[in-house]
C-alpha cells in the first residue's frame, strides 16, 4: 500500500473517530458526502466557510438543521458570522425559518448582542415584529440584557408591547431579570407598565414576586406600590431565578421548583469547550484541538441521544498488495467499556 493511500486511510479513520454517530447513521451520512446534524453544527459554529460551501455544492439543503441552535443561518447569526450568513442566504436559506422552539435567526442574533448581524438581517427583509402571541427579537434582547440591541430594535420600529406566547411583554422580562436600568429605558420609550399576561400578572406583580422593590417603585405609582406592599406574603411565592439559557426561549412565568437539567449543563459545557477550541486553534495547537473535537463529539452525542452509549466509530479500508484497487471497508464500533 502506497504512502498516499495510507495517508488517505488515516484521514478517513480520524474523521470517523471525531464523529459521534451510530454505525447505521455513519454509513448513511458518509455515503452521501453530506454531514450529519452533529458534524454540521460543529463545523458551522467553528465558522468553517470552505466546508459549508462544499456541502452546499453537493446539494445540502440550505435550511439543514444542526443538533442544536438551528439552521446554518441561525448558527451564523448566533455567532455574528456575516460571511456565513451571506453564503447560506445566497444558496436559498429562509431568513424567517424558525427552529423547533420558534426562534428565528434575528432572535438568535438579538440574544447574543450581534448588532451587525441584526442590521444585515433587517436589510435582507427579516421581520422585526412577528405575528401576535410570539416571542420576538426584542423579548430576547431584553431578557439577555443587550441594551445596545434594544436601542437598535426600537429605533427600527420594534413593538414595545408585543406579547409572547403567554402574553408577557419585554418590560415584564426586564422586571423578571431585575434589570432596573432596562426597565427605566423601556418605560421611557413607551412600554406599558400595566400590561398583564395570561396569568393576570403584570410588571408590579413580578417585581414583588422576585423581590425587586426598587423596580416596583418604577413600574407603578406610590399608591400602587403601597397597595401591593400591603398584600399578604402568600400572594408572592418564593421567586426562582432563571437559569442561563443557551438556545431555549426565555422563561416568561415564575418557574417551578428547580430541577436538574442535564441537557442544559451539557450545552453549557459544549459552549465552553468551543471557546477553548478557538483559543487553541489560534495558537496552532492541532493535537489539542483534535482531542477537544472528540470530547465535543461525545457531548453532542449525549445531547442528541440521551441515555445511549457513546462509542467511537472507525471506518477501516483495506486492500491487498496484489490487488490494491480492490478495497474492502468495514465499520468498527468500539466495545462498551462498561461491559
Amino acid at each position: 500500500m502506497g504512502r498516499r493511500k495510507a495517508a488517505n486511510i488515516l484521514a478517513i479513520v480520524g474523521l470517523a473517530l471525531a464523529l459521534a454517530v451510530t454505525p447505521a447513521r455513519a454509513q448513511f451520512w458518509r455515503g452521501s458526502g453530506l454531514p450529519d446534524p452533529v458534524e454540521f453544527g460543529v463545523r458551522i459554529e467553528m465558522g468553517d466557510m470552505g466546508q459549508a460551501r462544499t456541502w452546499l455544492d453537493r446539494g445540502l439543503d440550505p435550511n439543514f438543521v444542526a443538533d442544536r441552535i438551528g439552521t446554518g443561518l441561525m448558527i451564523a447569526a448566533w455567532e455574528g458570522n456575516l460571511p456565513l450568513m451571506e453564503l447560506f442566504v445566497s444558496r436559498g436559506a429562509d431568513i424567517e425559518r424558525a427552529n423547533n422552539r420558534g426562534e428565528t435567526a434575528l432572535m438568535h442574533a438579538a440574544w447574543k448582542g450581534r448588532t451587525d448581524a441584526i442590521k444585515w438581517l433587517l436589510a435582507k427583509g427579516a421581520k422585526l415584529n412577528r405575528e401576535p402571541r410570539q416571542w420576538t427579537a426584542l423579548h430576547y434582547a431584553v431578557f439577555s440584557g443587550q441594551d445596545e440591541v434594544v436601542d437598535q430594535l426600537v429605533q427600527r420600529g420594534a413593538d414595545l408591547n408585543a406579547r409572547s406566547t403567554n402574553g408577557s411583554t419585554a418590560l415584564m422580562m426586564a422586571v423578571y431579570e431585575g434589570r432596573e436600568n432596562m426597565v427605566r429605558k423601556l418605560i421611557g420609550l413607551g412600554a406599558d407598565p400595566r400590561a398583564r399576561n395570561d396569568y393576570g400578572e403584570g410588571a408590579m406583580d413580578w417585581a414583588f414576586k422576585h423581590n425587586h422593590l426598587a423596580i416596583a417603585r418604577v413600574v407603578g405609582s406610590a399608591e400602587e406600590f403601597s397597595a401591593a406592599a400591603s398584600r399578604p406574603k402568600s400572594d408572592w411565592p418564593t421567586a426562582t431565578r432563571s437559569l442561563p439559557v443557551i438556545t431555549t426561549a426565555p422563561i416568561a412565568v415564575a418557574p417551578p421548583p428547580p430541577r436538574k437539567d442535564a441537557s442544559r449543563e451539557v450545552r453549557a459545557e459544549i459552549d465552553g469547550l468551543m471557546r477553548t477550541r478557538a483559543v487553541l486553534e489560534q495558537k496552532g495547537l492541532a493535537k489539542d484541538v483534535a482531542q477537544l473535537d472528540k470530547k465535543v463529539a461525545s457531548l453532542r452525542f449525549k445531547l442528541a441521544k440521551p441515555g445511549e452509549d457513546y462509542r467511537r466509530t472507525t471506518l477501516e479500508i483495506s486492500a491487498s498488495r496484489k490487488a490494491p484497487t480492490k478495497q474492502k471497508t468495514r465499520l468498527i464500533v468500539a466495545p462498551d467499556a462498561a461491559r
